[in-house]
């Protein structure tokens, strides 16, 4: 059997009824009606119910008798219609079901310590164990995949912008910023250290100087502080760096990159340009200089009054 897959376990639909097809992934729940088996099969894509009948094959009848929930399977069959009763609306594939021909256990499984399907019943230590099946969770997955997105659309719309991506040095010297360095001791300098960088700031600036006129590096950040909401030792931005520009094309370049990532990613759409406070009628409307405009709860001045 060829264990390279046609199609993944999100794709399959109606327009492929008569198809023969080869799926690979994990069994997600099994099910024995006393003939029929069937096998909820899942990847990132999505999940296929697939039908092992011992009229078609006996052989990967007799083998799904041993699967269990997490075996990474290879599957190949023709894609049927399901009965009209049996039409699953919350699955993309819900009109189809693939009847097996062939089957072949690439894993098996023990049955895994945490259910990433449940994760509020599993305590943040045991998923943070056990990240690679806390991973597979549909809200994890989603997660990745819109991060992926964002900085996809990032990329395009900083190209369009004749901005070039360049990486920086990781492992630098330390040089004065707003928190600690990371240090990493030399094996062939002894006593010696690198920095890992707190920002890409010196380097960007000489690229700047070298002609690089437009940077920008989606980078890892590195500062040993203090654990806050908005503070995390690691983190990662998305780093700008122009010569020749002004502060009204960054303005409107950075919104129109803003209104592209809501639009692909989210369906909606926001209005350029954005709002725009001065620093000194942020502090005095709203007692900061990142308020959440969402709220109308601005300072009131009630110093008349109480004299």
């Amino acid at each position: 059997m060829n264990n390279e897959r046609t199609h993944d376990c999100g794709t399959l639909s109606d327009s492929h009824i008569g198809e023969t097809v080869t799926l690979c992934g994990w069994v997600h729940t099994r099910r024995d009606h006393g003939g029929l088996i069937f096998v909820d099969l899942w990847d990132k894509y999505g999940m296929t119910q697939v039908v092992l009948n011992p009229q078609i094959d006996q052989l990967a009848h007799d083998h799904a008798q041993s699967l269990r929930g997490n075996f990474v399977i290879a599957i190949t069959g023709k894609v049927r219609a399901r009965p009209n009763d049996m039409v699953n609306t919350k699955l993309k594939t819900g009109k189809i079901e693939v009847y097996v021909d062939e089957l072949h256990i690439l894993n098996p499984s023990e049955t895994p310590p945490i259910s990433p399907w449940e994760p509020q019943d599993t305590s943040e230590v045991l998923r943070l164990k056990y990240r690679f099946l806390d991973l597979r969770g549909p809200v994890l997955q989603r997660n990745l995949k819109t991060r992926y997105d964002i900085t996809r659309v990032a990329r395009n719309e900083l190209h369009r912008n004749g901005f070039m991506e360049i990486e920086t040095p990781v492992l630098t010297k330390s040089t004065p910023e707003g928190a600690r360095d990371y240090l990493v001791p030399s094996r062939l300098n002894p006593q010696k250290f690198y920095a890992l960088p707190q920002s890409p700031q010196l380097f960007k600036q000489i690229l700047m100087v070298s002609g690089m006129d437009r940077y920008f590096q989606i980078v890892k950040c590195f500062r040993d502080e203090d654990l806050r909401f908005d503070r995390q030792p690691e983190f990662t931005q998305i780093d700008i760096e122009m010569s020749f520009g002004s502060e009204k094309f960054i303005f409107q370049m950075l919104e129109e990159m803003m209104a592209e990532i809501y639009k692909e990613i989210l369906d909606v759409k926001i209005d350029t340009p954005f709002p725009v406070l001065k620093y000194q009628d942020a502090i005095d409307r709203f007692g900061t200089d990142k308020p959440d405009m969402r709220f109308d709860m601005e300072i009131v001045d009630l110093g008349e009054i109480v004299r």
